[in-house]
């Protein structure tokens, strides 16, 4: 799969689908369609998650998912944003990652292999979605303890781990670990996908989108846009990097530009529906969002282009209109430096001057550290 995308995105830019829960709003749902039979006495509210409706009113999802191929995507996420156990917790169907996964994972399946049956000169893809999900593992939620963290590395990856195999099972095409606002929680989510690829002997493409959350250029974790495709650039597999919601398209541009600049993968980008309304809603039109599109395509940033909140069929349906005019961005084959990130990004150029690595240590400062050296214990 990843040679068939890979030789697909060479020679054009593909669509990306727009906004599920932009669309689930669109129909007149309550509690019992959360619920349907199957959770009926759930000691816990249902209504808002949204990943549920996978199970409890699949007729929903199965349609939204067609819309979107027929408005023109070539790949659609599968409903499961939220849909691991650490977020699931929230309403208490932790056990249920696993099925919830599978099932969303074969009702994409099902759309696209019926739009791709109408059309087999144009084959569509799925892609499996793995959230953020709703904590964060490099920093605290408590600025009177620092140091406290509400999830460990290691529970996001079996999250992650549960997460991962049940979309496998119904059949993914693609990972796509996306809206990374902490890259800590983004590279457990490789390691899980690394490992139950190790486990069970196969190979799956991976895509990777980031969050920039201000005009400051940087992720919630402090990243800016090179420092974390760095960061995240040893995933094996790597499809793509790109950018997702947070900001609308015209406030993305110079980060797109310089993730451009730096990935060797192909670059995906879909913004919101412009920046979000005083209601929350989101207001920027298909058309408004078609001309920044056109842009990005128009400047050779991009090799995949959607739509991420406030977005619909008729959004996607414009985007796809531009994605068909324009070549693809043609991947850089980049000088091999030693490339290296914290908050920001160090690259070892051969006009870079001395750079210390590790630490100083003094022996008069610490006691302990002296006796260490004295006895040879390097």
């Amino acid at each position: 799969m990843f040679n068939t995308l890979k030789q697909i995105l060479q020679e054009r830019i593909l669509v990306l689908d727009g906004a599920m829960g932009t669309m689930i709003q669109r129909y007149p749902l309550t509690e019992a369609d959360f619920r349907g039979e199957k959770f009926k006495n759930h000691p816990s509210d249902l209504k808002g998650n949204n990943d549920l409706l996978s199970l409890t009113r699949p007729d929903i999802i199965l349609a939204i998912h067609k819309e979107y191929l027929e408005s023109g995507a070539d790949i659609i996420e599968t409903n499961t944003f939220n849909a691991q156990s650490i977020s699931q917790a929230d309403y208490k169907l932790e056990a249920f990652s696993y099925e919830l996964n599978l099932v969303s994972a074969r009702l994409a399946k099902q759309a696209a292999r019926e739009i791709t049956e109408e059309n087999p000169s144009k084959p569509r893809f799925v892609a499996g979605a793995l959230g953020p999900t709703n904590r964060t593992a490099s920093m605290s939620p408590d600025v009177n303890d620092p140091g406290f963290r509400a999830v460990l590395f290691e529970d996001l990856v079996t999250a992650y781990s549960e997460q991962i195999r049940g979309l496998l099972d119904g059949g993914v095409d693609v990972l796509l670990i996306e809206t990374v606002f902490d890259t800590l929680n983004c590279k457990a989510a490789i390691f899980a996908i690394e490992s139950v690829c190790t486990q069970r002997n196969i190979d799956i493409p991976v895509m990777i989108s980031g969050t920039i959350t201000d005009l400051s250029g940087r992720t919630l974790s402090g990243q800016t846009t090179e420092a974390f495709y760095i960061s995240i650039s040893h995933c094996k597999n790597l499809l793509s990097v790109g950018l997702n919601c947070a900001l609308g398209a015209k406030q993305m541009r110079p980060f797109l530009e310089e993730m451009s600049r730096v990935s060797e993968a192909f670059v995906s980008v879909y913004p919101n529906a412009g920046l979000p309304n005083a209601f929350g809603g989101y207001d920027e039109s298909p058309l408004e969002l078609q001309a920044s599109i056109r842009d990005f395509a128009a400047s050779g940033f991009v090799n995949i282009v959607g739509g991420c909140c406030g977005t619909t069929p008729d959004h996607i349906r414009s985007i796809a209109e531009v994605a068909a005019k324009y070549s693809p961005r043609i991947v850089p084959v980049l000088e091999p430096y030693m490339r290296l990130s914290g908050l920001e990004p160090l690259v070892i150029r051969p006009e870079t001057n001395f750079v210390n690595v590790g630490e100083r240590t003094n022996v008069t400062g610490s006691k302990k550290f002296a006796k260490l050296v004295i006895a040879g214990l390097y």
